[in-house]
């Protein structure tokens, strides 16, 4: 039976208020009052939730500081609007959530900022809410992942950080180091596979797509429960190598004809409207499953997400804010909304 991967699911949805065309309405948000963070979220997720808000931070404040005035008016909506496009937000994703805040302000009747603040949330977690999907793992044995990215963006890291939680829920993980195109990255990758203490298949200046189909048919062999191949970093300009890429799934595809059951593609939360324009590329290219955000820490472009949600909505099985092993999380949309806003 499909079982989600072992980590922390996401916080428990709290009970909707009665729907309408646009977004949430109702008694739910007259007058909204102060949103209880710590009552929102689960105690074992707090600690994901203060460094999560850490992370976030730049970005945030820069939002927030918006509703520290003394009413809400015109100028508030207007440097709302800015700093929601600062933050990378994207254009159709600010005015989604812009129009959301002065419909509810109007039919709750709200005069305060915070109350206003605290309608964004609402506003931003409805826009994040379809993002939200567990990857499981089960259905197909093994279950093969293909994770794409381009360089820099923490491809190699993130798969050893989602090694560690598939092998701590008991998992067994083979890794094939397909990614033969960047120096370093096939011994980046068998210190995870050290530190994890999982298999590995790799080939010195092996055909990324000859390493790929070899993994999968070993782990086949093997009876493993997961083959996670770590392709080449590219970029989606260049067209020759994306083509390479294809050609590693169709090789995936002739290994086990129902793989890669999942395509994930890591994205650096830095890189903002860039970050979105991968996600619209590579899903051009490989039809993906979800996504992987990192380095959400320490940038001022976090709002990309609400971008994505609203722009080409592919699930974030994961986010990170830093480098440690528990920086990498499930995506919450609430979780999300409320450190971003707390």
């Amino acid at each position: 039976m499909p079982v989600a991967v072992p980590v922390p699911a996401p916080s428990p949805a709290p009970a909707p208020a009665p729907q309408a065309r646009g977004g949430l309405i109702g008694s739910a948000l007259v007058a909204p009052l102060e949103i209880p963070t710590a009552a929102a979220i689960p105690p074992e997720r707090q600690g994901w939730m203060d460094r999560l808000s850490a992370g976030l931070r730049k970005t945030g404040s820069s939002i927030s500081q918006v509703f520290t005035g003394a009413q809400i008016d015109d100028t508030l909506y207007e440097e709302l609007e800015s700093a929601l496009l600062l933050a990378d937000t994207g254009v159709a994703a600010t005015q989604f959530l812009l129009n959301e805040v002065k419909r509810k302000v109007a039919a709750s009747g709200a005069t305060r900022p915070v109350q206003a603040k605290n309608i964004l949330v609402e506003a931003l977690t409805t826009l994040l809410r379809p993002l939200e999907r567990q990857l499981t793992i089960g259905e197909h044995q093994p279950t093969i992942i293909m994770v794409a990215g381009v360089n820099g963006a923490g491809k190699t890291t993130s798969i050893g950080k989602l090694t560690k939680h598939l092998a701590d829920g008991g998992e067994t993980v083979l890794l094939a180091a397909a990614d033969t195109f960047r120096a370093a990255a096939r011994e980046q990758l068998a210190v995870w596979a050290d530190r994890n203490k999982v298999e590995i298949v790799s080939q010195e200046g092996g055909d990324p797509a000859a390493v790929s189909f070899d993994a999968v048919t070993a782990g086949k062999a093997r009876k493993k429960g997961v083959v996670i191949v770590d392709t080449a970093g590219r970029l989606p300009t260049q067209l020759h190598l994306m083509e390479e890429l294809r050609k590693i799934k169709r090789v995936v595809s002739k290994a086990e004809p129902s793989a890669p059951h999942e395509v994930l593609l890591v994205i650096d939360g830095n890189t903002g409207q860039n970050a979105l324009q991968q996600v619209k590329a590579f899903d051009n290219a490989l039809q993906l499953t979800g996504l992987i955000v990192t380095k959400l820490d320490g940038t001022a472009k976090g709002g990309v997400l609400a971008a994505i949600a609203q722009e080409k909505p592919v699930p974030v099985y994961f986010i990170g804010v830093g480098e440690k092993l528990e920086d990498l999380e499930t995506f919450s949309a609430r979780e999300f909304a409320l450190a971003l806003l707390s």
